[in-house]
């Protein structure tokens, strides 16, 4: 039997409080499978470039423009939802391996599309697996990853997506000045094919998640891979863990709509819901898929703009690495405030220069103004790419039970993607309507709204074990459950609180 003194060396080693390091086949893993992320990234950065060239070849009208962007979008929110469910059946490690055919597909479809039509379809099919790996990869390294560098690995992912969005830029630039011409976006598009194929292979090698092994019964397999990844005194305390509060579950039955519909899940869910949204709706992909658009619009030159954006991409992979560095410092909880409210200020700033700088100077184009609006999204980069986006997938990985977290997941990534498809196929419009400095004001209201949701809902999940979590979110979710339902000791009485 287990006791408190047992539970408690398990924060000697690689348990929610320890300060023991990671295993280099953990690193290995975490590495492989975020090459998902880097798709991720390439694939909704490189069209912010690629729209300025392929405009004259596809006769993008602002509608066709907003299309060829959100088409990816709306594939991503049902790949999110399909893979979401399928995980639990087929194993995340299986569902990767597919999501890197169909990048492959998607990106050689893209860079061949003869017309808008079959531009927006592999958009479509390249959104599948964009939504698809969103969805998947930060649980499957949440599920390898000791509960103690949980937060750092986890966030590789959000670190690997603004990677891959700055070589997007990069690239986008570098073809530009190299080749020029009005058919360089296709070889922009076409690079994404190299880095799915190594996720391809890679993920050959790679095994699934300790506790999907455990569901569907293969203990051997699950016990050798916690030996891979944890500390050697860790690994019989979290296979026991993990056993236990899958058999509760399992009593359970197989997960039906009236157990969905639970007041408690339901409440989680849309908590999730509400995570994943709030950070689209800081209007962040309208910066990262339009800035050429928006910096062209108040006065830069086209070869000015596409440089001005690598910008974009570079304070995005910096402030990445400060977001991994405080998560392992600050509660979640704080994290997403500071993120929240750090980037509603920067809405309005970019706002008020838009409205009241002027536009030309003695008869010439302001290049003062421009530069300020530059200066305005880097500030909000750091704020959302610093604090909000590393927490909101760190938080979706960690909140939703073991039972139900693919299928949670996959909704709270479908909403998420359904939200930014909306936001980007109107921005072109919206801008065209009432102007740069009015939209930026829209979003700025919608953010003190978001504000005030992460205020009362957003929990606070550091220093907990992924089953610990689940019992803690129950408890404050559904106080009747929690006092009638008895726990284990070693796992929430004794669990610390988050430090």
């Amino acid at each position: 039997m287990t006791t408190k003194e047992d539970y408690l060396t398990v924060n000697k080693a690689s348990g929610p409080n320890s300060d023991a390091p990671v295993t280099p086949f953990v690193k290995v893993v975490a590495l492989i499978a975020t090459l998902g992320g880097l798709l991720f990234g390439y694939d909704t950065g490189v069209i912010s470039g690629a729209l300025l060239f392929m405009g004259k070849e596809l006769q993008l009208t602002p509608f066709t423009t907003g299309l060829v962007t959100s088409s990816l979008l709306f594939g991503a929110a049902f790949g999110a939802l399909l893979a979401g469910h399928m995980a639990t059946a087929a194993g995340r490690k299986k569902i990767i391996i597919w999501l890197a055919v169909i990048f492959a597909i998607g990106a050689a479809g893209t860079a061949l599309a003869p017309d808008v039509s079959w531009m927006v379809f592999f958009r479509l099919v390249l959104g599948v697996a964009v939504g698809g790996a969103a969805a998947t990869v930060p649980v499957y390294i949440a599920e390898i990853a000791p509960a103690n560098r949980r937060g750092q690995l986890v966030t590789l992912q959000e670190l690997m997506i603004v990677s891959g969005q700055l070589l997007a830029y990069i690239s986008n630039a570098t073809f530009h000045e190299i080749w020029g011409g009005d058919t360089t976006w296709r070889w922009m598009l076409a690079l994404a094919t190299l880095p799915a194929i190594l996720l391809w292979f890679g993920m050959l090698f790679m095994p699934d998640t300790p506790r999907w092994y455990t569901m569907k019964g293969r203990l051997a397999e699950a016990r050798r891979v916690l030996e891979r990844t944890r500390a050697k005194e860790d690994v019989e305390w979290e296979l026991m863990e993990i056993e236990e509060t899958l058999e509760e579950q399992k009593a359970l039955g197989k997960p039906g709509l009236k157990e969905v519909m639970t007041p408690w899940l339901m409440k989680l869910f849309f908590i999730g819901v509400g995570i994943a949204v709030i950070q689209q709706l800081t209007g962040v992909n309208t910066i990262m898929y339009y800035a050429p658009t928006m910096l062209t619009a108040v006065g830069m030159s086209d070869n000015a703009a596409l440089f001005a954006t690598v910008s974009n991409g570079v304070v995005s992979v910096v402030m990445t690495f400060v977001g991994i560095w405080l998560l392992g410092r600050i509660g979640r909880r704080t994290m997403t405030m500071l993120g929240q409210f750090g980037c509603t200020l920067c809405l309005l700033f970019i706002g008020a220069v838009s409205a009241l700088m002027p536009e030309t100077v003695n008869g010439e184009v302001d290049a003062l103004r421009s530069y300020m609006v530059l200066a305005g999204m880097l500030m909000f980069l750091c704020f959302q790419q610093g604090a909000l986006s590393p927490v909101t997938w760190l938080l979706l990985s960690e909140i939703f039970p073991t039972r139900l977290r693919g299928i949670f997941m996959g909704g709270a990534v479908f909403a998420m993607w359904i939200a930014n498809f909306l936001i980007s196929l109107f921005f072109p419009i919206l801008l065209a309507w009432v102007g740069l400095s009015a939209t930026f004001f829209i979003f700025a209201a919608i953010g003190v709204f978001g504000g005030i949701f992460v205020i009362k809902w957003v929990p606070e999940t550091r220093g907990r074990s992924l089953e610990q979590i689940e019992h803690y979110l129950q408890g404050i979710l559904d106080k009747n459950a929690s006092r009638q339902r008895r726990v284990p000791v070693r796992r929430v009485s004794e669990a610390r609180p988050p430090q």
